[in-house]
């Protein structure tokens, strides 16, 4: 235990999927982990709807362990709703999130808890060296990427899915509604006092990434187009430039026009102006495109997520934001 920070209690929060294999190991390494820093502590997994048996197994852990509670999700929303759905059922003063994949490692929950004392509200572990693949690494930075607009803070850059933060940070976003989910973003709707501390990153040792390039892209995008108006600015600024692009064109007709008596020949010429001018106004008409659909599926108030049980089993099941 480190002697730097104080003895919180803490809600270990990990969303889980197909981790069979991963999950009692992670369970047994959190053991001493909060026991040596925390005189009360919980660990609750969030089942995001895995495709094998793992709920079972979160059963086992919570009947085997009476600080392991377990929810299990209606269908798979993906990780971020089950990292919120896990977050508000947290009951203690600090809430640390991490991967059931063992790439987190447990002992490095200290260098988090001593983040705090800094006098911040949220501490991100930044991993000394992604053991992830290439495609995957460079799928994070378009993310991490894609945050700094979200954010707007430069943190964004070092965010990752192992975080602690103070547990009252979440009533900024308590209500939200939406179905599409980024914690990172919706922590900065309560704070902005972030810092990022190196940890190991080990590499994952059980089964395989359930988080794609694609994955990652279409995250990056979602929070792009839900929690920034930075493609609007882009689509804008497209505007603005071929707008004065089509002036200089114009200029150039007339000045040739002026100078010479002749205009400027040729088909290809013309085809190549308005296919340029087109595909502006068709990139700007689809960025505009994404922010309506997303307006239409907040419009229609789906669920973050709907919870189908849990373990120990609660008296009934609740839905996202009771």
């Amino acid at each position: 235990m480190s002697a730097q920070h104080e003895r919180r209690s803490l809600s270990v929060v990990v969303p889980v999927y197909n981790s069979d294999e991963a999950l009692p190991k992670l369970i047994s390494r959190l053991e001493p982990i909060l026991g040596g820093n925390s005189d009360e502590y919980e660990v609750i997994l969030v089942d995001d709807c895995s495709r094998t048996d793992v709920w079972s197994i979160i059963e086992t852990l919570a009947a085997q362990y009476p600080w392991v509670r377990g929810i299990r999700l209606m269908r798979n929303y993906g990780q971020h709703n089950a990292l919120l759905c896990g977050i508000r059922e947290a009951r203690y003063e600090i809430t640390i999130t991490l991967d059931d994949d063992l790439q987190n490692p447990p002992e490095e929950i200290p260098k988090l808890l001593d983040g705090l004392n800094a006098g911040v509200d949220v501490v991100y572990g930044t991993p000394l060296k992604e053991q992830h693949g290439l495609w995957r690494d460079m799928a994070s930075r378009i993310t991490k990427v894609a945050l700094s607009g979200g954010m707007g803070a430069e943190t964004a850059r070092k965010v990752s899915a192992f975080r602690a933060f103070r547990t009252g940070v979440r009533s900024a976003f308590s209500k939200y509604p939406g179905p599409f989910v980024s914690i990172d973003v919706l922590l900065t709707w309560g704070t902005n006092r972030f810092i990022a501390v190196p940890v190991r990153h080990d590499v994952r040792q059980d089964g395989e990434s359930n988080y794609t390039m694609r994955r990652l892209v279409v995250h990056a995008l979602n929070m792009m187009t839900g929690f920034s108006v930075v493609p609007l600015q882009i689509a804008s600024l497209v505007g603005f430039a071929f707008t004065l692009l089509g002036i200089m064109i114009l200029v150039f007709v007339l000045g040739r026009y002026l100078l010479e008596g002749t205009s400027v020949p040729g088909f290809p010429f013309l085809a190549s102006i308005v296919a340029i001018f087109s595909g502006a106004q068709l990139f700007a008409l689809g960025i505009i495109g994404e922010y309506l659909a997303r307006m239409h599926f907040r419009s229609m108030e789906q669920p973050a997520y709907t919870i189908r049980s849990t373990a120990p089993p609660s008296p009934q099941n609740r839905k996202a934001g009771d």
